[in-house]
């Protein structure tokens, strides 16, 4: 059969990114308490392509990914390595968004569940693989303004810490989560009992944070670990007094 999309092409336009997007695909990733947990990533995974080529074999971007085992750094570094090879590209490209969850315990009883944070990994290989991780992750924050203001109560909402990563070695999903929980107001849990839900409201009174406060807790806990070699952080509030949402960002080398 004829291959058209091997022909060449004659507008001398080199592509950047040529290649298939939202592919959902079952894919089963390192947890790190329980091993591996299962998942569903919808999945974009693109190649160069040079000036003189007119299409790319797509079919074969469908094949790097079966066979795929617990997904780890190795995982994806070897996916980008196939779709090289198998492309004749100079470089790979691949993004992964997946809901990923974590096991939690109420803070007084004790009792367990399972809460989600939506993730997402992006890594590109040239002659170098390069990785960024990143995690969203539910947490409440409380006005420290309000609480100042107010003669009882404060104002306090939901609040989401996303946190976006370069690293050395493998960091985590759980330990991003950690970091996240421990700079907000309180963390957020799946499952709460009443003294659990007493607890949770009386902390975040006692430990009220801007977003600004927030975000920057964020970044000591990202500069403390050496494996992290760039972040950008942002938390952001969905205020429950207003008709608008407050953020706040950092990024490492901005300034």
């Amino acid at each position: 059969m004829k291959d058209v999309q091997s022909e060449k092409d004659v507008r001398n336009i080199p592509l950047k990114h040529v290649g298939i997007k939202d592919l959902r695909w079952p894919i089963e990733l390192r947890d790190k308490e329980r091993g591996s947990q299962p998942t569903v990533a919808k999945v974009m995974l693109a190649v160069d392509l040079p000036k003189d080529e007119r299409g790319t074999h797509m079919s074969r971007f469908v094949e790097a990914m079966t066979g795929l085992g617990p997904v780890g750094l190795g995982e994806i570094e070897a996916i980008l390595d196939k779709l090289k090879e198998n492309l004749q590209a100079e470089r790979a490209f691949i993004k992964m968004e997946f809901p990923y969850f974590i096991q939690k315990q109420a803070p007084v009883s004790g009792k367990a569940a399972p809460m989600d944070i939506d993730c997402v990994y992006t890594a590109e290989k040239g002659e170098e693989f390069k990785l960024r991780i990143c995690a969203i992750i539910p947490i409440a924050t409380l006005c420290p303004c309000s609480k100042e203001i107010s003669g009882y109560g404060a104002h306090n909402q939901r609040a989401y810490a996303k946190l976006e990563i370069e690293a050395n070695e493998m960091v985590w999903l759980e330990e991003l989560a950690a970091m996240a929980d421990a700079s907000a107001s309180t963390p957020l849990y799946g499952l709460l009992k009443r003294p659990d839900e007493k607890y949770v409201t009386e902390h975040a009174y006692d430990n009220p944070r801007f977003v600004e406060d927030a975000v920057r807790e964020v970044v000591l806990r990202l500069e403390a670990d050496k494996r992290i070699t760039w972040y950008r952080a942002e938390v952001e509030s969905m205020e429950s007094i207003h008709n608008h949402n407050a953020f706040a960002v950092v990024e490492k080398g901005w300034n």
